[in-house]
């Protein structure tokens, strides 16, 4: 929420300054009267496909989206697309099919999961040889261990709970993997594989069956079932006691039900929205040097955009920090029921 608020204006900034200066722009460029500033802005920015755009046009929808090419500094990578299991026919008589073709976010997932695998590898070799060594680790190993070691200490232990030292290995696989995915979208013909629902929703889904498992195992099944059919302790005896009883069950139960949902919800939404939001400020930013095809706006948009790409450097940071927290504290939310 604080990093939110402070995004959410200064994309409404930008919305108005870009609204307000584009009014004297479509007086004279465009005479006829029939064409509101909103349809110039439209035309002018929004087109049809990137392939369609012209020379003060620029597709945002298509530099964050998903697709089966990727962009290089040599020329475009076009991925299959024709990966497809047949599925059958609908009631409409068209067919479907399970879409298995590779995609440019897919591409970066991947990446992201090897550049996470060979970081590690290599850091937890040097580490080993430094201490084997009877000296501390330099260097890069060296950082990687203080980064590893400050998010068990600091963020796994102290909200896992007690024991919690087997909820380490997967924590810390989320934090670096959400964040080498963030960083990747950062660089040149990047792509940011979190600022796709699908991604983020199976990260989610995944923490989901984590939490609700150890709940299972904690708890055991009896005391599982009390975090969905919740009673408070210290109810009344007596039928007026089972009348109320059974009326807190009617209310309680799917407000609980909601809040095991909710949670995985709010990390799929949450990591999506502020990973996706900050790429749609800067591209938007940028597009007003074409709308407008001024040094003077050029100038002052790049600086802007600068600013925020610094931004994003740290919001990649945070939200993988952010997600790995909230997964740790659910964790351990469901633990302290036993």
């Amino acid at each position: 929420m604080t990093t939110g608020m402070p995004r959410s204006i200064v994309m409404s900034l930008a919305a108005a300054v870009s609204l307000v200066l584009a009014m004297p722009a479509h007086a004279q460029q465009h005479e006829p009267e029939h064409e509101t500033t909103a349809e110039t802005a439209r035309d002018m920015v929004a087109p049809s496909s990137q392939h369609d755009a012209t020379g003060n046009q620029i597709d945002i929808a298509h530099h964050i989206g998903n697709s089966h090419q990727i962009e290089t500094p040599f020329g475009i990578i076009h991925l299959p697309d024709n990966w497809k299991i047949p599925l059958g026919t609908d009631s409409h008589g068209q067919a479907r099919y399970l879409d298995l073709s590779p995609t440019k976010h897919l591409v970066f997932l991947l990446l992201a999961a090897v550049l996470v695998a060979l970081v590690m590898i290599a850091s937890a070799r040097s580490v080993a040889r430094a201490q084997a060594g009877r000296r501390p680790p330099r260097g890069f190993a060296g950082a990687m261990e203080a980064m590893v070691l400050w998010v068990r200490q600091e963020v796994v232990l102290p909200n896992v709970g007690h024991h919690g030292e087997g909820f380490a290995p997967y924590l810390l696989t989320v934090f670096f993997f959400v964040l080498a995915m963030n960083l990747l979208g950062l660089l040149p013909w990047g792509a940011t594989a979190t600022s796709n629902i699908s991604v983020t929703a199976a990260l989610a889904i995944m923490a989901f069956f984590v939490i609700e498992l150890t709940g299972m195992r904690t708890l055991g099944f009896r005391g599982y079932m009390k975090t969905i059919f919740y009673l408070p302790p210290g109810l009344p005896g007596g039928p007026g006691g089972a009348l109320l009883k059974v009326l807190l069950l009617v209310v309680m139960t799917p407000i609980e039900l909601i809040g095991k949902l909710a949670k995985p919800f709010a990390l799929a939404v949450r990591l999506f929205a502020n990973m996706t939001s900050g790429h749609v400020l800067v591209l938007a930013l940028l597009g007003l040097t074409f709308l407008f095809q001024s040094y003077f706006v050029g100038v002052g948009a790049s600086l802007l955009a600068t600013g925020v790409m610094v931004l994003e450097v740290f919001v990649a940071f945070l939200q993988a920090f952010v997600f790995t927290l909230l997964t740790a504290v659910f964790i351990g939310l469901m633990r302290a029921q036993h």
